[in-house]
């Protein structure tokens, strides 16, 4: 009897060394597997950095190309020509109304004129 409860016990002794492998190959693999998790993470946010990056730098070297000063000359240009075109424009119609407004002398007097003259307030 006792020589069968010395083999259950090695049998139990032996399980035990085996779930403890069997759990310690799960948790190595576990982080096995955490690892190249991380790594591929860590490579794809390399990648999606250098892509980002070299857009900015193609979106930046277009702006620094152009020069603001030649843009704003071009803007300015382009406002003065306007202004130019409505003078030339207008410039008739402008000089006809001030001339006949000049000219335009009323003979007659005004009813608050004749009022103020009969009054004796003038």
């Amino acid at each position: 009897m006792a020589s069968k409860s010395q083999e259950l016990i090695q049998q139990l002794l032996q399980a035990e060394k085996q779930a403890e492998e069997i759990i310690a190959n799960a948790k190595k693999n576990r982080l096995t597997k955490l690892r190249q998790a991380k790594e591929k993470a860590e490579e794809e946010l390399k990648e999606f950095r250098e892509k980002e990056e070299a857009k900015f730098q193609k979106e930046m070297g277009a702006k620094a190309g152009a020069d603001p000063a030649e843009a704003l000359k071009a803007s300015t240009k382009v406002e003065v020509d306007n202004v130019q075109k409505d003078y030339m424009k207008n410039k008739a119609q402008t000089v006809l109304y001030v001339v006949n407004k000049v000219l335009e002398v009323q003979i007659g007097l005004t009813d608050t004129q004749k009022q103020a003259l009969t009054t004796g307030a003038v």
